[in-house]
């Protein structure tokens, strides 16, 4: 579908609308991330990786989908640099290439807990199906 690296930096950067050359590397989105501790590459690291290009660590990351969505890092950001669209963009990308969603609807009530809370399921929706 894409045939470089720089081309799926490109695809991802216009999907998303953010400007990865604005991030001066402060670390503020990483830091307000509540994901943080779980995620193996960080909110500040997805935007050096898509502005080095490097987009196929991304793309098979597991941080990928452990992102909560909060836009926590959104907030943060002095530079309005939008990390988390970074993260949307990539996913979409995973999902299109895929072919279909991430999750299909017969697992999920496998995932689902009595204490889990309603707009968890619709934000995983929105997560895991485009």
């Amino acid at each position: 579908m894409y045939s470089t690296e720089t081309a799926k930096a490109d695809m991802i950067r216009e999907i998303s609308g953010v400007n990865t050359r604005k991030c001066m590397k402060c670390g503020k989105c990483s830091a307000s991330c509540p994901a943080y501790d779980e995620m193996d590459v960080r909110p500040h690291q997805f935007v050096s990786y898509v502005e080095s290009g490097d987009v196929s660590s991304l793309l098979e990351s597991k941080s990928l989908w452990k992102c909560l969505s909060c836009f926590a890092c959104v907030e943060r950001c002095p530079r309005d640099v939008k990390p988390a669209k970074l993260i949307e963009a990539a996913r979409l990308m995973v999902i299109r290439q895929r072919g279909g969603n991430y999750l299909s609807p017969d697992e999920v009530p496998e995932l689902l807990d009595e204490e889990l809370p309603q707009q968890l399921l619709a934000s995983a929706f929105r997560k895991y199906s485009k």
